[in-house]
């Protein structure tokens, strides 16, 4: 007969721990639980944050090399400014003198002209820095620089020999490179426009095409060489050079058969001084050209009553 077990009088004592069996995966206290411990990340959701760190490394690595490229190229900006050759300082030195600055092609080729005729007489339409090298090569000859604006002219005179150089200030009287073509119509028809050396001396007003107000050895000198630079002749209301290239050619025919001047001419590229250089100078002259220089040797023809030949005479109207 199995025992009998008898009910103890003493208290049933709750445990301090509880162990409750887990939960399963269907109970909503579980999935609660799981998200707050374990959050599910998408692929949808990774795509905007991928883009966004790829998108501010670019910009970072972007703002990275344009600082260095900047820095680079002002150090070597700021080098260069103290690096140029020879050949870049005369380009950047041509670059600021305005349109008459010559190239060292040209400039060699002027230079050339005066050096083989030296000690000579040069006279010079136009001034610009370059030209005061004519004096340093026509040592003992004479150079006369004309230009219409004082203030280029104003230079120390230590760069300008005085004993053979004289830069002289000159009014070309409102001959704007707008009107060249009726100019040069004047000249064909009017015959106190012929390569006579006294309408020059006396200033004839049936002209249009003299310049006034030369200085008296312009016209006392028996030039060798004759350089036509001026006045700046770079847009329609310039004043331009017609009243230049027809003195120049006068003043070239001046003498007798047996003399020659050298009369060049620059800026050929441009229309007026072309028509200018065909209808005073003539073609049959021309015997050289270096970029856009021309050269012209006129003999010396005094009583001429025209310039060129009416078989070269190339501008028709």
């Amino acid at each position: 007969m199995p025992p009998q077990l008898h009910q103890s009088s003493l208290p049933i004592l709750n445990p301090l721990l509880r162990f409750s069996p887990p939960s399963s995966p269907d109970n909503p206290k579980h999935q609660t639980e799981s998200k707050i411990k374990m959050p599910k990340f998408t692929v949808r959701k990774l795509i905007p944050l991928l883009i966004f760190v790829l998108s501010s490394l670019s910009v970072l690595r972007l703002l990275r090399i344009s600082y260095k490229s900047s820095s680079s190229a002002s150090k070597s900006s700021s080098s260069t400014t103290f690096r140029l050759s020879p050949a870049e300082s005369s380009q950047h030195l041509r670059a600021n003198e305005g349109p008459s600055a010559l190239t060292e092609k040209e400039q060699k080729f002027l230079s050339d002209t005066i050096a083989r005729r030296s000690p000579c007489n040069v006279l010079v339409f136009g001034f610009a820095p370059q030209y005061l090298m004519l004096s340093s090569i026509n040592t003992r000859g004479i150079t006369v620089i004309l230009d219409d604006e004082p203030a280029k002219i104003m230079i120390p005179k230590a760069k300008v020999n005085p004993n053979n150089t004289r830069i002289y200030s000159l009014k070309y009287h409102q001959m704007e490179v707008k009107n060249a073509y009726n100019l040069l119509r004047h000249a064909r028809a009017n015959p106190t426009c012929a390569p006579k050396m006294n309408n020059l001396q006396q200033g004839s007003p049936h002209c249009k095409m003299e310049l006034k107000d030369l200085p008296l050895e312009v016209h006392n000198i028996k030039w060798d060489v004759i350089v036509v630079d001026g006045p700046r002749g770079d847009n329609l209301e310039a004043p331009g050079r017609m009243g230049s290239i027809y003195t120049a050619a006068a003043l070239a025919r001046e003498g007798s058969s047996n003399s020659t001047t050298d009369v060049l001419v620059h800026d050929v590229h441009r229309t007026a001084e072309k028509w200018l250089s065909w209808e005073f100078l003539c073609q049959e002259n021309l015997v050289s050209a270096k970029g856009n220089f021309w050269k012209f040797r006129i003999k010396g023809q005094s009583n001429a009553s025209r310039f060129c030949s009416p078989e070269t005479v190339l501008i028709r109207y």
